[in-house]
């Protein structure tokens, strides 16, 4: 071999090694933020650096946020008319210091909502066009106090959250009862109008299930004939290892997109746990007593239900590529392991697995197989 072909095959081997370490080294947000938004749900130690590490992970992996609790309303108005904006102010100022896309979550549900947003006065009691009128009144005030200090610096708000029971029907939720299917409407309207500029979502969990998936596109169909703007609907997807099926899922992302909206998925994560009988979804009322079968992985999560793991986010970040164009956000529902609310629901004190990065804060193999994927 000639000095000349030497030279070139020791360039081009350090260029392929150059080429390779750049390769692993790149993060979510440099390779699966180049197709849609990659986002992450983060609790007020990691916006105040008191869990540095965590922190760390966020800045470096993702560049969307959303608020784990402090932008809910019991959080932002526990007492009508008294408002405790310093944890959602610092939220939102964590994610325009660190140039990230920052999601309002949530401004209607029917939990983490003050008392007295839900209470009539006794003069009223027996008066429903009154009650009507006292709750749309608090719907308006509401939002507009809520939308209109962040005006501009939220890109997007989940406006109302798991609004329909998983037999497609509607919740009788307080806001329901008051106001009937007209509540789907004002509140979408009060949030445009208390900014034009924001995104506006409605979000829940099962919507892999058909009668939950048909309601939520009826609602879709209803609030664009009303003139409402409605960007996106998000799906939950607090999944588990074999639930539900790939197919049902796309088939709720197809129907989705059919209806003329983008799809979010907001709240990303993977039990590896048993389920107790009549699990579903994530309703918060749902809660079973500790049994020491029903937490098997105290020690360590094993080899083989690590590669399940795996096996499933290649599987759901190969769907959401293949459907990328119809996507705005993939959002995990918590930095690492530790953080997740998957090891206190539906039972307290189990040890869970169910994110990218582990309770060291330590990236999982298969982040860099999804990077791999989406570079």
């Amino acid at each position: 071999m000639s000095n000349s072909n030497l030279r070139t095959k020791i360039l081009l081997c350090a260029l392929w090694g150059l080429w390779a370490i750049s390769v692993q080294a790149q993060t979510l947000k440099e390779t699966v933020g180049k197709h849609f938004l990659i986002g992450v749900a983060i609790n007020q130690w990691q916006v105040d650096g008191r869990n540095p590490k965590a922190t760390d992970v966020v800045k470096e992996h993702f560049n969307a946020i959303v608020a784990e609790n402090c932008m809910k309303p019991e959080a932002i108005e526990p007492r009508e008319g008294v408002f405790t904006w310093d944890n959602a102010d610092r939220f939102v100022k964590f994610g325009e210091d660190n140039g990230m896309t920052v999601i309002g979550h949530t401004l209607l549900w029917h939990g983490q909502t003050g008392r007295w947003m839900f209470s009539f006065p006794d003069s009223i009691a027996d008066n429903p066009a009154a009650q009507r009128e006292l709750m749309k009144q608090r719907m308006h005030d509401y939002i507009f106090a809520v939308v209109g200090r962040y005006k501009g610096r939220v890109h997007g708000w989940d406006v109302i959250n798991e609004a329909f029971l998983d037999n497609g029907e509607v919740r009788p939720s307080p806001w329901y009862k008051a106001l009937g299917y007209e509540y789907f409407e004002l509140a979408f309207k009060f949030a445009h109008e208390a900014d034009p500029d924001a995104e506006l979502y409605y979000n829940d969990y099962s919507m892999s299930l058909p009668a939950k998936r048909d309601a939520v596109c009826r609602l879709v169909r209803h609030l664009k004939a009303k003139g409402c703007r409605i960007d996106a609907v998000g799906m939950q997807s607090h999944l588990g290892l074999s639930y539900p099926s790939l197919s049902d899922y796309e088939a709720t992302m197809d129907s989705l997109a059919a209806c003329g909206v983008k799809i979010g998925i907001t709240e990303l994560d993977v039990s590896v746990l048993p389920n107790p009988w009549d699990f579903s979804g994530a309703e918060i009322s749902q809660s079973f007593e500790y049994e020491e079968r029903m937490n098997p992985y105290k020690e360590g999560l094993p080899k083989e239900i690590e590669k399940q793991l795996e096996d499933r986010y290649i599987a759901l970040f190969s769907l959401y590529k293949k459907h990328e164009k119809d996507i705005l956000r993939v959002n995990l529902w918590g930095v690492g392991d530790g953080d997740s609310w998957l090891n206190g629901f539906p039972i307290k004190g189990r040890t869970n697995y169910p994110l990218l990065f582990d309770r060291q804060y330590k990236a999982r193999k298969v982040v860099k197989k999804i990077a791999r994927m989406y570079r």
